[in-house]
Order: structure tokens, then sequence, then C-alpha cells
């Protein structure tokens, strides 16, 4: 059923597509979500100063801009099926981290420890099903397919 597979590819790739374009339609907000979660080490802040002084903007602009282009172009790249074995994975590492630094319910109580584990468990999902793309790549071929039979 090719065609299961291209229909849930496309429906599951629209949350990364609208959550990247929402980044990048807000990057104030989302600059101001990073810079208040990811701190760099001390080792790396030469290297944050040079790219801070290169671009004209703060890191955490910079790492907006990044988050908001990795889900959009991700997103957009997977519901068309093109590099989508690369693309997943390269979602995956964004979900682990994405769910490292915002969704840290081991280091919350109360309701809010629960309401990020339910993110936390979501986004294990999400890492499945990117999981499972990146496992089908672009799917399945009608001819020179070899099977056992």
């Amino acid at each position: 059923m090719p065609a299961f597979i291209t229909f849930g590819r496309v429906l599951f790739a629209v949350l990364f597509i609208a959550s990247g374009a929402s980044k990048l339609f807000d990057l104030a907000a989302t600059a101001d979500a990073i810079g208040g979660k990811i701190v760099f080490p001390e080792m790396l802040t030469p290297y944050t100063e040079q790219l801070q002084t290169l671009t004209g903007m703060q890191m955490k602009q910079m790492l907006a801009i990044a988050a908001g282009a990795v889900e959009l172009l991700g997103g957009l790249l997977i519901a068309l099926n093109i590099g989508a074995r690369f693309f997943a994975l390269l979602l995956v590492l964004f979900v682990m981290v994405a769910t490292f630094y915002f969704h840290d319910f081991w280091n919350q109580t109360g309701p809010d420890a629960k309401n990020n584990m339910i993110h936390a468990l979501k986004n294990l999902s999400l890492i499945g099903g990117l999981f499972i793309i990146a496992g089908i790549g672009r799917g399945p071929r009608g001819d020179g397919v070899y099977t056992e039979g």
C-alpha cells in the first residue's frame, strides 16, 4: 500500500512544517525561549562571540533560525519524499535535543512535571515515527525489488 505510506508521510510532516514556520514567523519569542534554556559551555565562548560578530545577531537568534529552518525544511522534504532518510534522522536528533532542553520533566515537580512528561513521551513517539520513515526511505519500488519467493 504505497499510497498509505505517502499519505502517512505527508500527514506526519505537517507537524514539523507548522512548527518550523511558527518559529520563523515569531523569531523573537523563539529566540527568547531558546535563550532561557540553552547555555553554551565556557570553552565555546570565543567561537560563539565570533559568530555573533560575523552575523550581527545574538546566538539565541541564530539558533532560533536554525531550529525553524531544520523543522520546516525537514518536514517539507519528508513530505515531498526528497532525502527522507537523511531528514528523518536529522529530525530525530532535533527532537532529542528539544526534548532534553524543553521538556525536562525530571527537573520539575507537580503539574509541570506531568505535562512535560507527556510532551516528552509524545516526542518519543515522534522519534519512533521518524525512525520508521528513515527505515522505509523513499518507499517501495515496483521494479528491481528483490523478493524471496
